[in-house]
C-alpha cells in the first residue's frame, strides 16, 4: 500500500467513527421532499410528495397545484378503501354523473412505478383509466391496505397527518384549496 493509499483509508475510517466530519460546504445537499397540504371541508391533509421515486409525476402534480388547479374540485369517489379526487367535471354539480371520466390534459406519459412501494393506508397514487403513463390530474389517498394495486399505479406520496380527515370524506366533499407546504398560495 502506497503512503498516499494509507492516508485515504486512514481519512475514511476517521469519517466512519465521527472523528473528523465534512466542512458544511462539502457536505451533500437533501433537500426534504415537498408537502402538499389539502384543505378540505372536513379538515386539513398533509402527503409529503415522493419526489426521488415519481420525480415527473410529482413535479405535474406540484404544477397543477401552483395554477390552483385542485381548488373548489370535489371528491368524486369515496369508497371503503380509498378516496379520489382530481376531475375537473366535479366542480359542476349537474354533471355528477360523469365524474371521475375526465383529468387535465395533457397526460404525465410516463409511468414511475416503484415495486418497493406499496398501497398500505395514507399511500398516495395517481388513478388511470387502464395505462399508468396516462395518469394526469386525478389521485388517490389509501385508506387501507390494498396489495391488489401494487405495481399497477405511480405512487406518489403518503400522508403525514390527516388521516383522520381521509376516513370521514364523502363524494361531494369539496377540496377548498390545495397548496405545497412554504409557498404562497396563488
Amino acid at each position: 500500500m502506497t503512503r498516499r493509499s494509507v492516508w485515504q483509508v486512514m481519512a475514511v475510517l476517521a469519517l466512519a467513527s465521527g472523528a473528523l466530519t465534512w466542512p458544511v460546504s462539502a457536505r451533500p445537499v437533501q433537500t426534504p421532499n415537498p408537502r402538499l397540504i389539502l384543505d378540505t371541508v372536513k379538515g386539513e391533509i398533509e402527503i409529503e410528495l415522493l419526489q426521488g421515486d415519481a420525480p415527473k409525476s410529482v413535479e405535474y402534480i406540484l404544477a397543477l397545484v401552483r395554477k390552483n388547479f385542485y381548488r373548489g374540485l370535489r371528491f368524486h369517489r369515496a369508497e371503503k378503501v380509498l378516496v379520489q379526487v382530481g376531475d375537473p367535471t366535479s366542480r359542476d354539480m349537474t354533471r355528477k354523473a360523469w365524474w371521475g371520466r375526465t383529468s387535465a390534459t395533457p397526460t404525465i406519459g410516463v409511468a414511475e412505478i416503484q415495486r418497493n412501494l406499496i398501497h398500505v393506508r395514507g399511500t398516495v397514487a395517481l388513478a388511470h383509466g387502464g395505462n399508468p403513463a396516462g395518469a394526469s390530474s386525478q389521485f388517490y389517498i389509501m385508506k387501507e391496505t390494498n396489495s391488489s394495486l401494487n405495481g399497477k399505479y405511480t405512487i406518489i406520496g403518503r400522508v403525514r397527518a390527516g388521516m383522520p380527515v381521509v376516513d370521514t370524506i364523502q363524494v361531494g366533499d369539496v377540496l377548498k384549496q390545495a397548496t405545497v407546504k412554504g409557498e404562497d398560495p396563488q
